[in-house]
């Protein structure tokens, strides 16, 4: 099955200054610190698919918002905690009594009218307020520190994805300069056979026809070239995203296509399938671990809370100007405030029913993607085996294609054979390394599409 790369769709990080020339050789591990040399003219780099991977983590846009949601949620976590501290405020007031309350009084039969209070009134102090006993508040720590885990679990799921992207970019370009090559031969193949027929018609042993035919041939496979061009150029240019690079600079695989197969049997022989590192899965975990504490939380609405606070302040009062006779006295005062839950139209109660019926439901969607997830490695496992299976039978194709081709060409160089039987071979040769380097590529791919399903394939992992 064909394999479509994803587009790349990011923005492009362009890197500011000088880019080194890191030289890596093929079998060198990751961690392998290059050469380094900083370039005046050219910029150049030769990346194993590690390497670019690394650059990738580092530099990708979309993994550095990932890592700041990790950030942002500590900082939430952080808020949350702050409310066991007390909440000091500061507040001033004026008031200007624009008339003065009466009284009136009964005094020794007769009614007296009195007038309280003063033009101005001047308060200023501190209100504090601590919790002492706030059920809800505390389970709300802990439910941050579960959205901490989910944060870090989707920032790992970002990685998982950005790492299978860099994969099939890098296996692309790898499968683009396989093809030019497999071109390229052909190309040089029908050159040799039009200048072997030019020859022949300047000796007066071939025909025009001839001559006509086999450059019409090598005019046909010179588009084919400039595609395999293009190809490798948009490879690179999506690599080059993926990696956050200057789109100046140069790129190249430290490997083969052919090279790639290498580990092939090694992959399929120490495979494990478990689900435990799914991404889905882990993620799927800490939302119903999310929904457990939730609950927790809405039951514990019903408890009573306790806070104690604390008042200082300071009170003036004058007639006249607002700004004369100051006359501040201080009184302060301590408290504790009690609040007992009782009647709220049965808000806290369908608050609790309705987290267990999403406990319930998350139950069956656990099952069916576990279930859906199985099935998937299960036929991921089956295609890598086929593809395995596929590579073995094209590298015999390729083999005899080639001796085919090598006894036609000596066939034809001798008139034994026409050019239709020597276009025939040259035909089934290139079909059979084209077909050879996709049985490849579709395996590197099956194989990156698995570790993305089982949560494998990061670095140091």
């Amino acid at each position: 099955m064909k394999k479509n790369v994803l587009a790349a769709s990011c923005g492009i990080l362009l890197l500011s200054g000088l880019l080194p020339c890191v030289e890596a050789r093929a079998g060198e591990s990751a961690d392998s610190v290059a050469t380094i040399q900083p370039l005046q003219q050219a910029q150049s780099l030769i990346l194993s698919r590690e390497q670019c991977v690394q650059i990738a983590l580092s530099e990708n846009p979309t993994i550095k918002v990932a890592d700041m949601e990790v950030t942002r949620m500590d900082y939430s976590k952080r808020e949350t905690l702050a409310q066991l501290f007390p909440d000091i405020n500061f507040a001033a007031n004026y008031q200007r009594s624009i008339e003065l309350q009466t009284m009136k009084m009964n005094m020794g039969g007769s009614s007296q009218s009195i007038k309280m209070g003063s033009d101005n009134t001047w308060s200023m102090g501190f209100q504090a307020t601590m919790p002492l006993v706030a059920p809800q508040l505390w389970k709300s720590i802990n439910i941050s520190d579960t959205q901490i885990l989910r944060n870090v679990e989707s920032a790992r799921a970002s990685r998982l994805d950005m790492v299978n992207q860099v994969n099939q970019a890098y296996y692309t370009l790898l499968l683009a300069e396989a093809s030019k090559q497999v071109i390229e031969q052909n190309y040089d193949n029908a050159k040799f056979n039009a200048d072997l027929y030019e020859k022949q018609y300047a000796a007066g042993t071939a025909s025009e026809y001839d001559v006509l035919r086999s450059q019409v041939q090598v005019k046909n496979i010179e588009p084919e070239l400039l595609q395999a061009d293009i190809a490798i150029k948009q490879a690179k240019l999506q690599l080059k995203i993926l990696m956050g690079l200057d789109l100046a600079t140069e790129i190249t695989p430290d490997v083969t296509l052919q090279q790639m197969q290498q580990d092939m049997y090694a992959y399929t022989m120490g495979l494990d399938t478990s689900l435990a590192d799914n991404t889905q899965m882990r993620t799927m975990d800490i939302d119903t671990e999310l929904l457990k504490q939730t609950l927790s939380l809405r039951k514990r609405a019903f408890i009573p809370t306790l806070a104690a606070t604390f008042n200082l302040n300071w009170l003036s009062m004058s007639n006249g100007n607002a700004l004369r006779n100051f006359d501040f006295t201080p009184y302060s005062n301590v408290g504790l405030t009690l609040a007992v839950p009782i009647f709220s139209g049965g808000k806290r109660y369908y608050g609790v029913k309705q987290v267990e019926v999403q406990l319930a439901e998350m139950t069956f969607q656990r099952e069916n993607l576990e279930n859906s997830l199985k099935a998937q490695v299960e036929l991921a496992v089956d295609n890598i085996n086929k593809e395995v299976r596929q590579i073995s039978s094209n590298a015999e194709g390729v083999r005899q294609a080639d001796k085919a081709y090598e006894i036609m060409q000596r066939s034809f160089e001798i008139g034994a054979a026409t050019y239709l039987d020597l276009r025939d071979s040259e035909l089934a040769q290139t079909t059979s390394k084209l077909a050879y380097y996709q049985a490849i590529y579709n395996y590197l791919i099956s194989t990156s599409e698995l570790d993305l399903l089982l949560g494998r394939g990061l670095p140091n992992q």
